[in-house]
């Protein structure tokens, strides 16, 4: 499992309010504070055809997104991809953090900058997992 700490969108989760990042000798955790739930990250990767469908579905309303996802069934994420989906979920999750990235120019390029959801939103977005 990779580490909060390694995710390119670490700074913005860290400055987010309801996150509080704890740090010990050997391990750094992030704690969603309103449940005090840990976050744990998650790292996807998805081929070009399953990557643009990802990038489809966050861009629509979450409901039709979860529809969406009912009727046609999750991406498929892979073991080498052009986008890569960097989470942080809480594992009640009420909380997820996301940013998605295309490998373009010998590098991910985010598509768009970190987004967080709280709640039943976070739960739509569970789905996509």
């Amino acid at each position: 499992m990779p580490s909060i700490k390694n995710l390119e969108m670490a700074a913005a989760l860290s400055a987010y309010q309801h996150i509080e990042i704890k740090k010990s000798l050997f391990s750094t955790k992030a704690i969603y504070t309103p449940t005090q739930s840990q976050a744990k990250a998650i790292i996807l990767e998805y081929t070009p055809s399953e990557g643009e469908r990802v990038e489809h579905l966050l861009e629509m309303p979450l409901d039709k997104m979860a529809a969406d996802i009912q009727q046609k069934g999750k991406p498929v994420a892979g073991a080498n991809g052009n986008f890569r989906l960097e989470l942080c979920l809480s594992d009640d999750h009420q909380f997820c953090a996301l940013q998605l990235f295309r490998f373009g120019d010998f590098q991910y390029k985010p598509v768009f900058e970190p987004r967080f959801y709280e709640g039943k939103d976070a739960e739509y977005i569970t789905q996509l997992i």
